[in-house]
């Protein structure tokens, strides 16, 4: 086992085009570090419906460049087979370690194939790239991004033509085109033949982001803003200034892109202690709101003043507050949301007589529903035009919860009067997640397992009247990895992250409001369900 482990380092050392990969595992044979190889050749990064994810590092376990070069030959291959010979691979990058390698090692892999290809001119938000496919009439795209990712992780996220990200059977038949990729000395590599963008794709998106906005609306909300030391800095300032908002405040210290994150132990504005610069900035400039977005600004995370301080609005009240706003306006089209976001969306689109859908998490299905004209998830993810971006989109999410607010402020009244309202109207819809982070993924199958084996029959005194095990499928779902627990008033989702060594459950309580003044004996009850529930779904999951 250790000779073969050892001839597998040297034969991928001796592809390694790159110098410090090739310092790093040639270190690693030469002091015999079998544990360590081992973790790095226990297997492949798996390329699936997330396209890949990982710690950086050499091997076949981890991201690199080899990985990469691979992965980009099987997306070719796959393109080639799909028809389109000559057709265009769009790339964009963020400002993560390596990502501009990767990204210009996509682009020698697909031209050395015959296909075209075209890289964004700089470290640019993923929504950016995501425009760029279609209104460059792309085959493909790709993303090098690891998004909201811890600063050793890096990814390759894959999009078809239609602009949104790959689902099966595309994902693994690009997967099997990987695993027959034989030598990288086989995959041509031209130092030259694609085209550096210039600004004009960027200039086409932001043009775009004014269709968001209502013509003539307030545009006077005064914002905080953090790009999480990542890419959205530059676009989201534009897109304010194109729409006359006023300037938002920076915090400066996370208003450069720096792979290293250096002032967050997560950059991901749910983790605890991301937005305290945020906060801080907003007590020093009492703005209406404060915007986050996560490194690649798909995502977007909103504070509100609430009482003396600050706090972060959950996503699915974001995602309640864009629906309510839409509809509004007039919207018209299917509004759908994934299933772990709040049921209040549904209830929303039904009073507005909009048809609405719900779809498995991720926006690759969200994007793929029929008339699409809002979606959001409850990760901070929404959709807001669904014609420029068929992805989360953080920024035009922000223009359109700036107008909101600029609307509100208008009246005299916040985001929170208008949560109020839509409590009162529709019932009060609370939700909260349990999410555990695990070192050993064997936890998260054995919890999924002791769940699968030995149901709960109630949680929090509140009877299950419906247990789905969602990898049979529904009538509206394809099969997934989860478990769907319908109670009285109450709903429960289990289910495996697909990006990151977490196991997520999802909670919403139902509680009925009859006027304004019931709202806090319903919020201090709703509270105290979802903590019972949490209790006793961890007792019967094991964790």
């Amino acid at each position: 086992m250790h000779d073969d482990l050892l001839a597998r380092s040297r034969a991928w050392l001796a592809e390694d085009p790159d110098p410090e990969t090739r310092d790093e595992l040639a270190k690693l044979i030469d002091t015999g570090d079998v544990e360590e190889l081992a973790a790095r050749f226990s297997g492949t990064l798996q390329f699936g419906t997330a396209g890949l994810r990982g710690e950086l590092g050499a091997g076949p376990m981890r991201m690199n460049r080899t990985v990469v070069i691979r992965a980009a030959a099987g997306l070719a291959a796959y393109l080639k087979k799909q028809g389109h010979t000559d057709g265009l691979v769009v790339i964009g990058y963020d400002a993560r370690h390596k990502s501009e390698d990767f990204a210009r090692d996509t682009a020698a892999v697909m031209t050395g194939a015959g296909l075209r290809a075209a890289v964004l001119p700089r470290p640019l938000p993923t929504p950016v790239l995501a425009y760029a496919i279609r209104h460059l009439g792309a085959a493909a795209g790709v993303e090098v991004t690891a998004s909201h990712n811890p600063p050793r992780d890096n990814g390759y996220k894959v999009y078809l033509g239609d602009g949104s990200q790959i689902v099966p059977p595309a994902d693994a038949d690009i997967a099997a085109e990987i695993d027959a990729v034989p030598s990288l000395h086989d995959v041509p590599r031209p130092e030259s033949g694609w085209e550096t963008l210039d600004d004009s794709v960027l200039d086409a998106y932001l043009a775009r982001t004014d269709a968001v906005l209502a013509a003539g609306s307030a545009r006077t909300a005064r914002t905080v803003y953090t790009a999480m030391h990542g890419v959205g800095k530059d676009v989201l300032l534009a897109a304010f200034a194109r729409a006359g908002f006023p300037t938002p405040a920076l915090v400066a210290e996370q208003a450069e892109p720096d792979p290293d994150f250096p002032t967050v132990a997560f950059p991901n504005p749910e983790e605890p202690g991301a937005m305290d610069l945020a906060f801080a900035k907003a007590r020093e400039t009492s703005p209406d709101l404060i915007i986050a977005n996560d490194p690649d600004a798909d995502r977007c995370a909103v504070a509100v003043p609430d009482g003396a301080d600050w706090r972060m609005l959950r996503g699915d009240e974001v995602g309640s507050l864009l629906a309510a706003h839409l509809v509004g306006r007039g919207a018209q089209g299917t509004f759908a949301e994934s299933i772990v976001s709040s049921s209040l969306l549904g209830r929303i689109a039904e009073k507005a007589g909009l048809p609405y859908e719900e779809t498995l998490t991720g926006f690759k299905w969200i994007a793929r529903v029929d008339g699409l004209r809002y979606g959001y998830e409850e990760a901070l993810g929404y959709c807001v035009d669904p014609e420029g971006v068929r992805d989360k989109d953080g920024i035009t999410a922000a223009l359109l919860i700036t107008e909101l607010a600029s609307v509100l402020k208008a009246e005299g009244r916040t985001l929170l009067d208008l949560l109020d309202d839509l409590a009162v109207e529709h019932g009060l819809h609370a939700t909260d997640q349990l999410s555990v982070r695990v070192q050993d993924l064997s936890v998260i199958a054995d919890a999924m397992r002791q769940l699968r084996e030995q149901p709960p029959t109630e949680l929090a005194g509140l009877a299950i009247t419906r247990a789905e095990d969602l990898t049979r499928g529904t009538d509206t779902l394809p099969p997934t990895d989860g478990l769907r627990y319908t109670l009285e008033g109450a709903r429960v989702i289990v289910r495996p992250s697909g990006t990151e060594p977490k196991l997520k459950c999802y909670l919403e309580v139902v509680v009925p409001v009859g006027t304004h003044a019931d709202l806090p004996a319903a919020r201090a009850k709703a509270a105290d369900l979802l903590a019972a529930i949490k209790q006793d779904l961890s007792t019967a999951a094991g964790i």
